[in-house]
């Protein structure tokens, strides 16, 4: 080969890869990333989504400097799913990991390295991730998806330049490096006595800022613990002193008990067990919905540490962070605990984007347009300067956020879905489960769902079950979901409607690979 031909084989190449979605892209200064996501923290939690009881003032003030979305929603409503819809933008039907079988795969190294932290590492950018993981990533995807090792160095070490991280809780110990850290180390040390969960990631993230090389971009996940779990050791105890005493708001769809849900929900459905365990007393709801708040508190202080670190080091202005949460939950509404079903408390999410490099006139506002967690990924790419590829189903909404989108052309409708079966969770780990499965929806026990969100409407159907259960809702008129109108006979027009557009999305949901 020729010294002249194989320099023109590497420009090639180069402008091949520059031409890629993994390149940087030219003339572009890229901003710092930081997503942060808590844990089954419903939307309306917060002060700025109207509850301000919750004392949430930090994140009350990048929703008053950012832009904040009114119609959020999960694609799929429970933790592992939801993190590996928001890392990869694809839905549960699409990546199939999850909790229970037929979708109760592990994700490959190959899907892994499609989303948004390896794109972005191969771009350039240092990458650090602290808190709950949540899935499993292993060279092949494999059943089932919770096996007991989680091989997190072995397979996200060459994606993560720092990464502070455990399954569901940090109590039995944490998977960490740069090893050579002795301050990173030091906030995990067994038997530290100073700190909660919350406040121990909290130090992690300002770790993570400390150590960043000054000129070289940066994208930190966090995930928080909190708000899940509410027993005293999940709490930062200092923080619940603010609501031992206070009776916070009680929505205006909690129930005892609900004798209009479907039966074969009250029948199979954990949530109608949990909330009669933990949220079905004025008492109960008022000591759990205490406890959620305290958590809630101490994530926002981490967050008000944040914004004053990113302040401290001058990149404030050059950084953007993103808020949201993996899943709702219920809280007594519709006399139910838990999350996964497609009502409101489970599937709305927070959602809040704060631009350090936008202008006023682009700060400050709220938005109507729907908006899936599918998108979250294929936007913090586009927000970096970098393609998605085309593994990734969701939409790119930064052109919402910096006002350049025509909202004309933005999508009409949200597609969500909830696999889950309890008693499919109880035998996740026995070999016959695709037997089981099969049996359950032959009994006609299965609640599995799908449907979608337009701007004023909600359909979803429980698609397993004979007859097909339907539900539908006018959510400008009925907010809290007690109407149900798939049965009157002057919205069968529209039910046929939504019924035939959540079949087309569907299709295309799963076509995809």
């Amino acid at each position: 080969m020729s010294i002249l031909f194989k320099h023109l084989c590497i420009a090639i190449v180069a402008a091949n890869f520059c031409c890629s979605g993994y390149a940087k892209a030219k003339d572009h200064k890229q901003p710092n990333i930081i997503f942060l996501m808590i844990d089954d923290q419903r939307w309306d939690n917060l002060g700025c989504y109207g509850r301000p009881e919750f004392n949430t003032p930090n994140i009350d003030k990048l929703s008053e400097q950012g832009v904040t979305f009114d119609k959020a929603y999960y694609a799929v409503a429970i933790c592992m799913p939801s993190r590996v819809t928001m890392m990869t933008g694809r839905y549960n039907s699409n990546h199939r990991v999850g909790f229970v079988a037929p979708d109760d795969y592990t994700l490959s190294r190959a899907d892994f390295a499609k989303g948004y932290p390896a794109i972005l590492k191969n771009a350039g950018y240092r990458t650090g991730f602290i808190g709950k993981v949540g899935f499993t990533v292993t060279e092949e995807a494999t059943r089932p998806s919770t096996p007991k090792e989680h091989y997190y160095k072995k397979h996200m070490g060459d994606i993560f330049d720092f990464f502070a991280g455990s399954e569901t809780h940090d109590r039995n110990g944490i998977v960490m490096w740069p090893e050579d850290d002795p301050k990173l180390q030091e906030i995990y040390k067994a038997g530290r006595q100073n700190s909660g969960r919350t406040l121990r990631t909290g130090e992690a993230m300002l770790r993570f800022i400390e150590t960043q090389p000054t000129g070289k971009p940066f994208c930190l996940s966090v995930s928080f613990y909190a708000v899940k779990h509410d027993q005293n050791r999940d709490m930062y105890a200092p923080h619940f002193e603010q609501f031992k005493d206070y009776d916070l708001s009680v929505p205006g769809n909690w129930v005892k008990e609900n004798d209009q849900l479907p039966k074969v929900v009250t029948e199979h459905a954990r949530g109608v067990r949990l909330h009669r365990q933990r949220s079905s007393t004025p008492e109960l709801y008022q000591k759990l919905v205490r406890r959620f708040a305290t958590q809630g508190y101490s994530v926002d202080q981490q967050v008000g540490l944040l914004v004053e670190k990113l302040k401290e080091k001058g990149i404030l202005d050059n950084t953007i962070i993103i808020y949201t949460s993996d899943n709702g939950r219920f809280q007594g509404s519709h006399g139910l605990y838990d999350k996964c079903l497609l009502y409101e408390e489970s599937v709305k999410a927070p959602l809040i984007v704060f631009d350090g490099r936008a202008s006023e006139a682009k700060r400050g506002f709220r938005v109507d347009a729907l908006i899936s967690s599918v998108d979250m990924a294929p936007t913090i790419l586009s927000l970096a300067g970098l393609k998605a590829p085309k593994s990734m189903q969701g939409k790119d909404f930064s052109g919402i956020l910096n006002k350049t989108q025509n909202m004309k052309k933005w999508r009409d409708a949200v597609f969500m879905e909830d696999l889950f079966l309890a008693a499919m969770f109880g035998a996740r780990t026995k070999e016959n489960v695709d037997e089981i499965n099969e049996n359950l929806i032959k009994a006609n026990k299965s609640y599995r769902s799908h449907g979608i969100r337009t701007d004023r409407y909600k359909y979803f159907v429980y698609y397993e079950h004979t007859p097909k259960i339907e539900e539908l809702y006018d959510l400008d008129n009925d907010p809290l979901e007690q109407n149900n109108l798939a049965y009157s006979p002057e919205h069968a027009e529209l039910l046929k409607k939504l019924r035939k557009q959540t079949g087309e999305m569907y299709r295309e949901v799963t076509k995809q690979k």
